[in-house]
């Protein structure tokens, strides 16, 4: 039954309030997630008095109160990489380090949600459970016959969607206002591929709450309105990201503060949305969501029809309907698929591109969402020639797919690529014959990553693909190592081509 509600954040003094705030907004932390992460060493409402009655004296000192009062977060640092050791063996040793175990023992005044199984971190600051992150890594914990913490990660899914009604950004109480792109569905295909599908009943309900949580206010919408993530446009109800709070993300208060300043109240509001969808959309941030493809402030994701969003949640609609045998979810596929072509296809420009509603047109921008149709089986056999030509014409660099072809600044975009959208490429190549490009673009990904760990002895989150000799950049946090997806990728595509 759910028992987590988005205003739970309001809840605790490292969320929300006076202290709160001037945390953020003074610089004491270079990461806004850092106090975010703090735990309270006492109870929050004498933290509270003691800060009421201690902030306006001289000399006051923020830092030292906040260090007095919290427990700092743990610093996760990645092994050192030993001289001489290979990739493979730093991931095999990685996948240990980077597990938790179940949080039996978590202090009611921690922002983190409790989990009742084992589970995998990304790595650096990323201290929990990522729910995109979360399927990219069992890929690769599957091809290393990890099949019980695949089990693990998918139990602690439907667990949260019980808890929380959907799967959230992560399990941090500030994260539950939203959610991620829905992977769920390939976390239960993947264990239903390696035991077969008896093994996943235990998992409809919560595929079937998942699918719910994203349809929401559906039922009630005529032509051209939305609702939250649902909007109704040519007969079909199709998605959009979202985020129940418009306000600064907690994460990254200071960030989304000072992006907002030059707004009034309500525009602000409005802003604050559209960053927190960019962050449901796991792309924060891209010139995907931008009316002008040079500059942040003019986000707009909760007006743009993503392609790929709507290809995850065809299939969700399709397996369930497979699943289950039930008429709604095969009629809902149906529609959706009819309304896909018609939205999201370019006839003229062979590909697949986000659809803007305030324009009522596709947008402009390249991206690898573009692939997503091949990876869930949407697009027809001549579509995917298309999108193999553009994918290898335009897309494919010297390190492997680049996310975008627009160079933004922005870390979801030109040079940067990211281990997750090599692995839904590859995989939609496959499902359609082109299996020389896939296997291309796996050697020139995993060449790329054994040349930056033995430089470096890390994996990285995400890589710069144009040019192998630069780090990647953009984003608003330093460059992580670890890495969760990065590793998990990296083992798949070694096993499916026997690299």
């Amino acid at each position: 039954m759910k028992t987590i509600n988005p205003e739970i954040v309001d809840r605790f003094i490292q969320l929300s309030g006076p202290l709160f705030e001037d945390v953020q907004q003074s610089g004491i932390f270079k990461d806004s997630k850092t106090f975010v992460d703090c735990i309270p060493k006492t109870n929050p409402e004498e933290i509270r008095s003691a800060y009421n009655e201690q902030r306006s004296k001289p000399h006051f000192n923020l830092k030292a109160f906040v260090y007095e009062y919290f427990r700092m977060p743990d610093e996760d640092e990645t092994e050192v990489f030993k001289s001489g050791e290979t990739m493979d063996k730093h991931i095999e040793k990685l996948w240990d380090y980077l597990s938790r175990r179940p949080d039996e023992e978590v202090s009611d005044f921690s922002t983190l949600i409790p989990l009742p199984h084992p589970y995998i971190v990304p790595g650096g600051r990323f201290r929990e459970i990522y729910y995109w992150d979360t399927y990219f890594t069992a890929e690769g914990l599957a091809a290393a016959g990890r099949l019980d913490t695949v089990k693990n990660l998918t139990r602690n899914f439907a667990y949260l969607i019980e808890k929380v009604g959907h799967v959230p950004n992560g399990n941090r109480y500030y994260y539950v206002s939203r959610s991620q792109p829905p992977f769920f569905v390939m976390l239960v295909d993947l264990i239903a591929r390696m035991e077969g599908e008896e093994a996943i009943e235990e998992f409809i309900p919560a595929l079937k709450q998942e699918y719910d949580f994203w349809m929401e206010g559906s039922s009630d919408l005529s032509e051209g309105e939305t609702h939250g993530r649902v909007v109704k446009k040519e007969g079909c109800i199709l998605n959009r990201y979202w985020d129940d709070r418009p306000l600064p993300r907690e994460e990254s208060w200071r960030e989304d503060f000072e992006l907002a300043t030059d707004l009034d109240p309500k525009q602000s509001e409005v802003r604050y949305r559209h960053l927190r969808a960019g962050a449901e959309s796991g792309w924060d941030f891209t010139s995907r969501w931008f009316r002008d493809e040079e500059s942040l402030k003019t986000i707009r994701t909760t007006e743009i029809l993503p392609v790929d969003l709507n290809a995850l949640l065809w299939y969700l609609e399709h397996r369930l309907g497979q699943w289950t045998k039930e008429q709604r979810y095969v009629e809902a596929s149906l529609q959706r698929k009819t309304a896909f072509d018609d939205l999201f296809w370019d006839q003229e420009k062979e590909f697949y591109f986000d659809f803007d509603l305030e324009q009522g047109s596709r947008t402009e921008v390249w991206s690898m969402a573009g692939a997503y149709p091949i990876y869930t089986g949407l697009a027809s056999d001549e579509q995917a020639d298309f999108i193999a030509h553009a994918l290898e014409d335009k897309f494919l660099k010297e390190g492997g797919l680049v996310t975008s072809l627009h160079s933004t600044g922005q870390q979801w975009d030109h040079p940067n690529g990211w281990a997750p959208l090599q692995w839904i490429a590859v995989q939609g190549l496959m499902n359609y014959g082109h299996n020389p490009l896939a296997k291309t673009i796996a050697k020139r990904w995993l060449k790329l990553n054994e040349s930056v760990f033995n430089r470096t002895g890390k994996m990285m989150e995400k890589y710069n693909v144009c040019d192998l000799s630069l780090e990647a950049g953009g984003g608003e946090y330093p460059l992580q190592d670890g890495f969760g997806w990065t590793n998990g990728v990296a083992v798949a595509l070694k096993s499916l081509f026997d690299l």
